[in-house]
């Protein structure tokens, strides 16, 4: 059964900020060591509102919220205007099971109705799940910067991806 995927209100910052934090505490997704905090959340997801950019969740068959997804400006300089860099986060329990993908292709269609001309993923670039992910919807490496990342005591390589939104006649997927 296909997920339902919609616009995320202040009602879901508990279920998004859960996420987000066992990401920060149990992966190399989010280059942070220090959980978030429900107001920060708060701020965050209001910030992303008032800039216009979409803040998206899924929703499971049993009702709960499963992962989310957002974009937001790759660089503040007018020059990047119309480029965006997302990031997709799913709940463990609910990971392989084509959730984040959903989110993926929502966020690419809402960014190229939006007028986005590239769309930037930042992976750590160990992240296969994410990277083979990002490959079927046609992003492509454009770069890995070694070693500009440290968690949990190790160096962290940065693959940069991008797709070009307005080039999308290979990405129209069907997840159905």
């Amino acid at each position: 059964m296909l997920p339902l995927i919609r616009k995320a209100s202040a009602d879901d910052l508990p279920a998004i900020l859960r996420i987000t934090n066992d990401a920060i505490e149990n992966t190399d997704a989010l280059w942070i060591t220090t959980p978030f905090t429900l107001e920060q959340r708060r701020q965050w997801f209001e910030g992303r509102l008032a800039q216009g950019y979409p803040v998206l969740v899924a929703i499971n068959p049993a009702g709960a919220i499963a992962g989310y997804g957002s974009y937001g400006s790759f660089r503040s300089y007018e020059g990047y205007a119309r480029t965006v860099e997302h990031s997709v986060y799913v709940s463990p329990a609910q990971q392989r099971r084509g959730i984040g993908r959903h989110l993926l292709k929502a966020l690419i269609d809402h960014a190229k109705d939006a007028g986005f001309h590239v769309m930037v993923a930042g992976i750590t670039a160990d992240n296969t799940a994410s990277v083979a992910m990002h490959r079927e919807f046609g992003f492509r490496n454009c770069g890995t910067l070694p070693q500009v990342g440290r968690k949990r005591d190790r160096w962290l390589d940065l693959l940069f991806m991008t797709l070009c939104l307005d080039d999308m006649s290979s990405v129209e997927k069907d997840f159905s």
